[in-house]
Parts: structure tokens; sequence; C-alpha cells
């Protein structure tokens, strides 16, 4: 059973707590459980679902993410929330545990802000494309990849020698920026397949989306939610 958690509802948001391995809304032909359906049946089931009082996507988690979100429930609490998202939403934060680069060297300051613009593959996932990669063929050059700007800002939280724990928030909201953002730069998240990882101690990806702070669009209350990341991934950082 998938954990699901409804934190806050009341008529224009909801805001729920998704599981690893949930998707956050189907995809055209899905048919597996959802946040976005899970949401639906604990409206149905307390009589507050209707077909204009229901959940609408206005942001998403990659499937594997677990953590914080928000949804809409009614189409002018999308369409507002969506058209002021940067003005609305005061903090976004995640928590990820990652594996060390494999050389000392390359390890990163205790904060930053990685501004790696991105690209995505045949597949839909992200990567930094290395520089110097359009080369030249018969004279001509050959143009690289279509990219578009992400920066992601993060602070270290912990290290040990095999794994860095880190928080990070977004100033751009790309699919799989994390992800590919601390890969490029040699740490992988645990239990990334993706981005190469070799390590899968939790039986998970390592990304929580730890907190989300807001002003209620009509209310002008400011909503803070936080759900800490799971507690053994504290494990792996107190080995020496």
């Amino acid at each position: 059973m998938q954990k699901f958690q409804v934190l806050y509802q009341d008529q224009d948001i909801a805001v729920i707590n998704k599981s690893a391995g949930l998707l956050s809304v189907p995809y055209p032909g899905c048919r597996a459980k959802t946040a976005l359906s899970l949401l639906e049946e604990y409206m149905r089931k307390r009589g507050t679902y209707s077909a204009k009082h229901r959940p609408f996507a206005v942001h998403r988690l990659d499937k594997e993410t677990s953590g914080v979100m928000m949804f809409a429930l009614n189409e002018r609490a999308q369409k507002k929330i969506m058209d002021g998202w940067q003005m609305i939403v005061s903090e976004r934060l995640y928590r990820a545990v990652a594996e060390n680069p494999r050389s000392a060297k390359a390890a990163l300051p205790d904060e930053g802000t990685i501004d790696s613009p991105l690209a995505y593959n045949a597949y839909n996932v992200a990567y930094v494309p290395k520089t110097g990669t359009a080369g030249a063929k018969n004279g001509a050059a050959r143009p690289g990849p279509k990219t578009i700007s992400a920066r992601t800002n993060y602070k270290i939280i912990a290290r040990s020698k095999q794994f860095t724990l880190f928080e990070l928030s977004l100033d751009t909201g790309r699919k799989n920026q994390i992800r590919a953002h601390l890969a490029s730069l040699g740490y992988p998240l645990c239990g990334d397949k993706n981005y190469r990882a070799k390590t899968n101690p939790f039986g998970r990806l390592a990304l929580h989306a730890r907190t989300l702070e807001f002003v209620h669009p009509w209310t002008k209350e400011k909503l803070r939610f936080e759900i800490p990341e799971p507690a053994d991934w504290s494990a792996p950082l107190q080995r020496p």
C-alpha cells in the first residue's frame, strides 16, 4: 500500500504527503493509482468531491520522489496558483542523499548554486550537456542539443566518506533538475539508475520534497508544511 496523507484541505487547495513510487498525475493510458486519483477517492469518501470541486495539478514530483505536494481544488484556483507560482510559493526545500564523487578534489563547497542548462534525451531524461560537444564534421559546425536554463541552490547538511546529504531549492522547476545537476558534478543520487548510481541503500531514489511554504491565494495566510526525510537516511552518513 502506497503512503498517501492529506495534510490540509479547504475549498481551494489541498496539500498531501506523496510516497516514493507513486505517480503525481496519470499519463495517457495509465491505469495505476496516482496522487491525483487517491486525492479524488479521499474527497469522494468525505462527500467533498463534485464536478466543480475536484483536484487539479499545479506542480509535480517525479514518481520516485516523496514528500509535500499541493493541488488546486477548482479550475479558478489552478489558474491563479500556476500563473502566480513564483509570488505565491515562498519556500520549497528538498533533501537528497548522493554518492560522493570519485575524487575528493571534486567535492563541492558547503553551499552554492548550480547554474547549468539542461537538455533532454529521447526518453525525456534531463542531462547537462558537456561543453565543446558540438564538434564539426566535414568542416561544418554541428549544433549542440537544445537546452533550457536551470538553477539549483544547495546546502550540504552532512558528509561521510561515501555519501552527502543535501538540502536544495530550485530557482527553476525543470523535470529531473536536481538529479541531473548533482549527477553532472559527480554526485548521483542514491538509487538513481538513470544517472548511474552504484548504490541503493534505501531501496528507492533518495530525493524528498521536505518543505513547502506559500501564501494562500485567497485568504493570504502564510502556510508551511514540512515532512522530514525518512529517518533511515541518516544511518549511512554516520559511518566513517
